[in-house]
């Protein structure tokens, strides 16, 4: 057991859930106990893997046996169920199982599986499975690549546990060369009680074939997947919340929404332009001392009404980080005026405003830039030189006065400083500036920006919090496409055609086949690459902001064809009742921590989940709040009253959730029960060798979009 075995949970101090199981009425003392708390039984293969990679990122516990360890525990009537406070206590509210029998000839365990589930009307999901009359289905009409193709979600899946999807279910193929998915499609056995949630067309056939759906059985319902699957593949991200949902007939500990958040920096100030002759930008820090012309990149008025009117269109509020001083050397140099300054504060209510440093200056250690790549100043006694708590400070109150004296709208307690410096950044500078966290004292900052691919797990500096944010592979010194296809090509070639050859030694980049075109790279490859990975984020249920620069709102504007190839995408795939979330800086740090904090006390082993009848009771260590999904219509029973339950979203309620005054639980009232156990029927029959399901390496390992098999991925964006 790992993580999964958030496992221990099920003593005192944690989360208390309860709901009736029997269809009929029965007395309160006979209603049986359900621990909110899933068994996942695995084989090692990826589609197990991926579900509990999604349970795990929901905060709903689970437990793990894996079935390739000899000292795993037997899965038997006392594994499964017991007594708790004298009446009978199911310890799992769902099963998984890698299909619809791993066990093998001879086993006892799916009988006492398959009475588990009857009795306590327990749901299970083959995660993968073959298509055959065991499972509900006929035989394969086609075993193949899925590759590309365009899944649907059926009228039932609609009405059921997928109707926060729109329909369509794409499958990837980032990758011609790798297989990437493999599945059967299959019709409904005969006779069987099989209901298709989501399927495709059968190619080269005619028809459709189930990939999901649910078949009943003596009492018991699976859901048969038979597609293999990782946690990183879209199809996956696009069913996995209905593929919970179903399991824990939507009542469980853990919740997901689906985020996209956009930051903006250097707003009022302007930013280095690439050399597309020196490969390097003059003026920054990647080119010699000398080199090259220095050229800015700065929005006009024209950009800045066309981000406000893009803004509202698409309905994503920028977050737009500013330096103040920008705007102050603007007008120094042109007469006073600053007509974008002037633009942008006209617009300040279409926006959200983050303090980014009045001058941008890099705040962590002094640099020396005399030589590439720079190195941290020295004192006399060769310790390192760093910029004063005097002069973080000026530069925080500083652009803080700058903006109250515009009026714009601010969050005091937010912060991003000037390419996230005065945090720790390897190899030059190994430890965070120790004058930052008394000047983040002293200006009372709370949340403090950086930079997801260096520190991707929140941390406490000071008094703050930092919220780490996604760095875009748009550039900040490309304002023209040119511009950017041509670094990017320098990035992510090999010397042999003309590139850096960066990606020939490091462990985190791969080249591209050839250089992009300079005028159709962008559109062809950039744009789909890059959308990708951040739609990715924002299926997986991250908060995490990305961030841009003013610079790619400027000139070509590269930025919205990612943007808006982000939105479009979602669109089209999801309802209305599943909005992408886009929430400030301030509540994505304070949902990080809350997850935090969750997780952490189920690591403890400090909390528990049951359901017996139709109330639901949560108690969680005292300050720690709990995270849920319910149905609509559940209410929070206090002293006094009743309160509502979370908010809407994807057809469900879900939130964080604390007792009420005087209470150390909280308590809920869920509108209707699930449904009941029955009794009776055979156990299932095992899964001969022959039947068992094909899983192509690209599903073994997730294959990234991009070339040849995998992506270039970002690498630190610096400004």
């Amino acid at each position: 057991m790992n993580r999964t075995a958030r496992a221990a949970a099920l003593g005192a101090g944690a989360l208390l859930i309860a709901l009736s199981l029997p269809a009929q009425p029965v007395a309160a003392a006979e209603q049986p106990r359900i621990d909110l708390r899933v068994l996942v039984v695995t084989d090692g293969g990826p589609a197990t893997a991926a579900l509990a990679a999604e349970l795990d990122a929901q905060g709903t516990p689970f437990t793990t046996v894996d079935l390739r360890r000899s000292d795993r525990p037997a899965i038997d009537a006392a594994f499964l169920a017991d007594t708790a406070g004298g009446r009978p206590r199911a310890r799992f509210q769902a099963v998984v199982l890698p299909n619809d029998n791993p066990f093998g000839t001879g086993s006892a365990e799916p009988a006492a599986l398959a009475a588990y589930e009857r009795t306590y009307g327990i749901p299970q999901v083959d995660a993968y499975t073959y298509a055959r009359p065991q499972a509900g289905l006929q035989t394969p009409e086609y075993s193949g690549s899925l590759d590309g193709v365009r899944a649907e979600v059926t009228a039932a899946g609609r009405a059921g546990p997928f109707g926060y999807l729109a329909g369509a279910v794409p499958f990837e193929d980032n990758a011609p060369r790798v297989d990437e998915s493999y599945g059967h499609l299959a019709k409904p056995a005969p006779g069987a009680d099989f209901t298709p949630y989501v399927d495709a067309a059968v190619p080269g056939g005619s028809g459709r074939g189930s990939l999901v759906g649910e078949f009943r059985r003596d009492g018991r319902r699976e859901l048969v997947v038979t597609f293999v699957y990782n946690q990183h593949q879209q199809q996956f991200k696009l069913l996995a919340r209905g593929v919970v949902d179903w399991m824990t007939q939507g009542v469980r500990v853990g919740a997901s929404r689906n985020y996209f958040a956009v930051h903006v920096d250097d707003v009022f100030g302007s930013d280095d332009r690439w050399d597309m002759e020196l490969n390097c930008t003059p003026g920054d820090i990647d080119c010699p001392p000398g080199q090259g012309r220095q050229d800015g990149i700065r929005m006009t008025p024209e950009d800045a009404a066309y981000a406000a009117e893009w803004s509202e269109r698409r309905g994503l509020p920028l977050d737009m980080a500013f330096n103040g001083g920008g705007s102050e050397l603007y007008r120094e140099e042109n007469g006073g005026e600053d007509p974008l300054a002037d633009r942008l504060v006209d617009d300040r209510d279409s926006y959200r405003w983050v303090n980014h440093t009045y001058d941008h200056p890099f705040l962590g250690c002094e640099q020396d830039v005399s030589k590439v790549p720079w190195t941290c100043a020295k004192n006399a006694d060769g310790s390192t030189k760093y910029v004063s708590r005097t002069e973080i400070d000026d530069q925080v109150s500083r652009n803080r006065d700058w903006g109250e004296e515009y009026e714009l709208p601010l969050d005091d307690g937010e912060l991003v400083t000037g390419e996230h410096s005065g945090l720790r950044v390897l190899p030059q500078q190994p430890d965070d500036n120790p004058n930052l966290a008394p000047a983040l004292r002293d200006n009372d900052v709370r949340w403090l920006g950086s930079d997801n691919s260096r520190e991707p797990g929140q941390r406490q500096v000071g008094p703050s919090r930092t919220v780490p944010r996604h760095p875009m592979n748009v550039f900040y010194n490309a304002g023209r496409v040119a511009e950017q296809v041509d670094e990017y090509n320098w990035i992510y070639t090999r010397k042999s055609d003309g590139g850096s050859g960066l990606c020939e030694n490091s462990p985190v980049t791969t080249c591209l086949d050839k250089p992009l075109d300079l005028t159709t790279g962008y559109a062809d490859h950039i744009v789909p690459v890059e959308s990708a990975i951040a739609f990715g984020h924002a299926l997986s249920g991250d908060p995490r902001p990305h961030f841009i620069h003013q610079s790619n709102l400027a000139e070509d504007r590269i930025a919205y064809p990612v943007l808006d190839r982000v939105l479009d995408a979602y669109a089209a795939l999801y309802t209305k009742a599943t909005p992408l979330v886009t929430p400030r800086m301030a509540d994505i740090g304070a949902e990080l921590r809350s997850r935090a904090a969750w997780d952490a006390a189920l690591d403890a082993g400090r909390v528990t989940a049951y359901r017996i009848g139709d109330t639901v009771t949560v108690q969680a260590p005292a300050g720690v709040a709990a995270t849920a999904t319910m149905p609509t219509g559940t209410k929070q029973q206090l002293v006094v009253g009743t309160g509502t339950f979370g908010s809407p979203y994807a057809g469900r309620s879900s939130g964080w959730v604390s007792p009420g005054l005087l209470q150390d639980r909280v308590t809920l009232t869920l509108p209707s029960a699930p449904p009941a156990g029955l009794a009776g029927g055979p156990a299932p029959k095992p899964v001969p060798a022959a039947e068992r399901a094909h899983v192509p390496s690209g599903a073994a390992q997730h294959v990234p979009p991009g070339t040849a098999g995998s992506t270039p991925k970002a690498l630190p964006t610096g400004r």
